[in-house]
């Protein structure tokens, strides 16, 4: 990455951070796009050549997992690895570092960032859409049939509901090593779950 592309995505972090502060602080919907701007020290036409909408300020830390999925399949490849059999491998991996996106981790900021998306409709609106570019990303990456694109569905899908899963039960006051066990044994399954449907991608 050149220092212009390094710069570009520090500036993409501050700002973000400053509109997580706030949206923490006050409430989603009760703080304005120019009130943000003026915290990040931009003009408000400057932040939105960044963030066209203010969801995304919100969710800009979602967006280097985008291609994520198709990422660890590249990788697997390099190894000898089956498509699923390195993503079931990188989730458990996910579990064991307590990874935010696999919903397995009890730390209050975590805690409270998850609250923030997950409590906010607009932000789960959003959410899904980033979603969806994960799954064609990973679509991508299995093929170019119908087959790569319902595998990559399917997939994307269980990561949600096991993060989503592991999310509630830390929302609900169980820490991560609480829930870690269970989490991994639930991973398993819906792993070897695939495993039974996706036929060459496992």
């Amino acid at each position: 990455m050149g220092l212009r592309e390094q710069k570009k995505q520090q500036t993409y972090q501050a700002v973000s951070d400053v509109a997580i502060a706030l949206f923490l602080e006050k409430g989603f919907d009760n703080v304005p796009v120019a009130e943000i701007a003026a915290a990040a020290g931009i003009s408000k036409p400057t932040l939105f050549r960044y963030f066209p909408a203010k969801e995304d300020l919100a969710l800009h830390r979602f967006s280097d997992h985008e291609d994520e999925a198709a990422r660890v399949v590249a990788q697997g490849r390099t190894e000898g690895l089956a498509p699923l059999p390195a993503l079931r491998r990188h989730f458990l991996a996910g579990l064991d570092g307590r990874d935010p996106v696999t919903g397995l981790n009890d730390d209050p900021r975590v805690r409270a960032y998850h609250g923030l998306l997950y409590g906010t409709p607009s932000l789960v609106a959003r959410l899904f859409s980033y979603q969806g570019r994960a799954e064609g990303a990973l679509a991508q990456a299995l093929g170019t049939d119908i087959g790569a694109r319902l595998a990559a569905g399917q997939i994307v899908a269980v990561q949600r509901i096991l993060a989503e899963e592991n999310w509630r039960r830390i929302q609900a006051g169980e820490s991560a090593e609480e829930v870690h066990e269970s989490a991994v044994v639930a991973a398993e399954e819906a792993f070897a779950q695939l495993a039974d449907g996706l036929g060459k991608y496992a």
